[in-house]
């Protein structure tokens, strides 16, 4: 197992994209139904929904520039956690690639363990930080 993933470590980050992929794919989904309940609400009462609400399953990801920024003021600590994460990963990866001293470049692997660990920590105080600000 060890010699597999010496060799196939660098699979992990198509992995990871594949994952982020699915993920953002199965949030627009949940959005969509939840837009085509609710045009069906507009249906049963016979009244016609507006067209601001049709336009939104055209978009692929149900996102625009309104709606970016309503996201951004609802949303913002998910965001940041995504990076926390993100970076905390990375860092766990490396930090083993150094440990392991993969293709003799511990000491590289180190650094950049250093770094991403110091990514994962700014934002990890980005997310604490806006959540204790008021919002507007």
């Amino acid at each position: 197992m060890f010699d597999f993933f010496n060799r196939y470590w660098w699979l992990l980050f198509p992995i990871a994209f594949f994952v982020y992929g699915a993920f953002q794919s199965w949030l627009s989904y949940r959005s969509n139904r939840a837009t085509l309940d609710l045009i069906k609400t507009y249906a049963t009462s016979g009244r016609e929904p507006p067209p601001e609400l049709l336009n939104r399953l055209d978009k692929r990801h149900n996102f625009d520039a309104d709606d970016a920024a309503e996201r951004g003021r609802q949303n913002s600590s998910y965001d940041g956690w995504y990076q926390v994460v993100l970076f905390g990963m990375l860092c766990v990866g490396f930090s083993y690639a150094a440990f392991a001293d993969i293709y003799g470049m511990g000491e590289a692997f180190t650094i950049v363990a250093f770094v991403m660990a110091a990514l994962s920590a700014a934002s990890l105080a980005q997310v604490l930080f806006s959540r204790k600000r008021p919002r507007d």
